[in-house]
């Protein structure tokens, strides 16, 4: 919550917010996100106009989780761009919007937390990778492959064609066992 009772109602009227806070619970996706308590810096210019304040301005945090394709532990940033109008009580936006289609001051209170989640979650991937290159896991073994010797394989039969296996060795092969 930023309070905004020091931002004259007069249009053109502006103030600058930095600060930094932490994160009330984790932000982001399954696989990545802000860890809770993680810090949030927020650089954000509110300015007035004659419908309400206009937030923009950038967030920015740390971030925490796991590699997609081999569930390494990934770290990185993450940096969103925000503008939202927040409408004045009682002023024609307010009165014309649903509740859904615009943010509201709420006594005097620009409250930026759904912003940042609706933010960081569409700026976040869905499935990390700890490289671009990166293998993943043996779908056989679950060895990392970048950690694994090269030509890393396992020899195994499709069950299904099993049968037909024992069908098609070499005669003089079995009699030698």
């Amino acid at each position: 919550m930023i309070d905004v009772r020091s931002l004259p109602r007069r249009p053109g009227s502006m103030i600058e917010v930095h600060r930094s806070f932490p994160a009330p619970d984790r932000i982001g996706a399954e696989m990545i996100a802000i860890p809770a308590e993680g810090e949030i810096d927020v650089d954000l210019r509110l300015e007035s106009v004659s419908e309400g304040v206009l937030v923009s301005g950038t967030v920015s945090a740390a971030t925490q989780g796991q590699c997609g394709r081999c569930l390494e532990p990934v770290t990185g940033d993450v940096d969103l761009y925000l503008t939202e109008l927040f409408a004045y009580p009682d002023s024609a936006t307010d009165q014309t919007s649903d509740e859904d289609d615009v943010a509201r001051l709420v006594d005097d209170e620009v409250d930026l937390e759904q912003l940042v989640i609706d933010g960081v979650g569409t700026e976040l991937p869905l499935s990390p990778v700890c490289d671009d290159d990166c293998a993943g896991l043996c779908a056989e073994c679950g060895v990392r492959l970048a950690d694994a010797e090269p030509g890393h394989a396992h020899e195994s039969i499709d069950p299904r064609w099993a049968a037909l296996a024992d069908k098609l060795t070499d005669p003089g092969e079995e009699s030698k066992a």
